[in-house]
């Protein structure tokens, strides 16, 4: 007899965790115990459902690196006794938590699945029930034995994403994700429809699982903007202690050919700070060359950013930095594909 899938639930907190108080109207986060009640189609769930949670849940909004480690934590102290994991997450920064996850927990083989909801599980017309359950389905999913899914993953609206792939597109709608640079894994509809060529491959058998979770928060964004000054580009670019800057450009990469802004660059990169091109465009690609206004890029060897989000070049960032990776390496690595977070 095939038996039953072991999923954890991490409950860190945002709106899927909440239940409307019918007498006050408050919302407070729920009991695990009481999560059948509200949802009582997880009886239908082939799998075995274990919750834990952040000792006292957050606002999404208030999110750092010391609670990416925390989940990681979880999931590490855990991975030995369950067979995939899905995190409840406020969506606001759903993104960068499920991006930096994705880096931090190398060797992957079975599923982190990032989901939330844009209305509590206890409204009328919630999605909170669908994406948790479909989730939790895609989660347990497995063939011969093993996860279909070995990646870290979010799912929203239907559609599970791979998670460094994503960003928030909309604050009010149910379709609240997108990956405009990488299709979808799954998609769930009268059937869960798995999309197999566009998974991780499967981590070789000599692989071991590692955690990895110091984060070095030395970084910045800063967006390009007509009427940007010298004054603000230097006072970013000579920020005490920052180590590397996302400079999100124009385009496919972008930028003013103003002698004054090059030669700031050009000091910069020279003291040692990893500048990295990436698009401020929702999809496409950084190619750096490929128009005059960015050829001075290039030649100053910028980091190419290629076709990554915002999100997870920030979190890739502060990962390769926090893993003591040499300054001579950091070009490198970071503009090769570690977790199918670029091309």
């Amino acid at each position: 007899m095939k038996q039953k899938s072991n999923i954890l639930l991490i409950y860190t907190g945002g709106t899927i965790g909440m239940v409307k108080d019918y007498k006050t109207g408050a919302l407070r986060a729920f009991n695990f115990d009481e999560l059948i009640k509200n949802i009582p189609e997880l009886n239908q769930l082939d799998c075995t459902l274990t919750g834990v949670s952040f000792e006292k849940p957050i606002d999404s909004s208030n999110m750092n690196p010391r609670y990416w480690a925390t989940i990681a934590s979880m999931i590490e102290e855990n991975y030995a006794d369950y067979d995939g994991f899905v995190v409840l997450h406020g969506s606001d920064t759903m993104s960068y938590s499920a991006s930096a996850l994705s880096f931090m927990l190398e060797n992957l083989t079975k599923p982190v699945i990032f989901t939330g909801s844009q209305l509590p599980i206890g409204d009328l017309r919630t999605d909170a029930k669908e994406n948790l359950i479909t989730s939790i389905q895609i989660a347990a999913l497995q063939e011969n034995g093993k996860p279909v899914v070995q990646e870290v993953c979010l799912y929203f609206e239907y559609k599970l994403y791979r998670a460094n792939r994503t960003t928030k597109i909309n604050a009010e709608h149910f379709e609240a994700f997108a990956s405009l640079n990488h299709p979808p894994l799954v998609e769930s509809g009268v059937h869960l429809n798995v999309h197999y060529g566009n998974l991780l491959p499967r981590t070789p058998k000599h692989k071991i699982f590692q955690v990895h979770k110091n984060m070095d928060d030395n970084v910045a964004i800063l967006k390009l903007f007509p009427g940007l000054n010298k004054e603000v580009l230097r006072s970013v670019l000579n920020i005490s202690g920052l180590r590397a800057l996302v400079l999100e450009t124009y385009g496919a990469g972008n930028a003013p050919m103003d002698e004054w802004f090059l030669e700031e660059l050009k000091i910069a990169v020279k003291k040692g700070l990893h500048i990295i091109n990436v698009t401020q465009c929702s999809g496409g690609s950084v190619s750096m060359g490929h128009y005059e206004t960015s050829e001075k890029l290039q030649e100053m060897q910028l980091v190419n950013g290629k076709d990554i989000t915002t999100e997870a070049a920030i979190t890739k960032a502060m990962y390769l930095l926090g893993s003591d990776i040499s300054d001579e390496l950091f070009k490198t690595i970071f503009e090769t594909s570690l977790r199918g977070e670029m091309l």
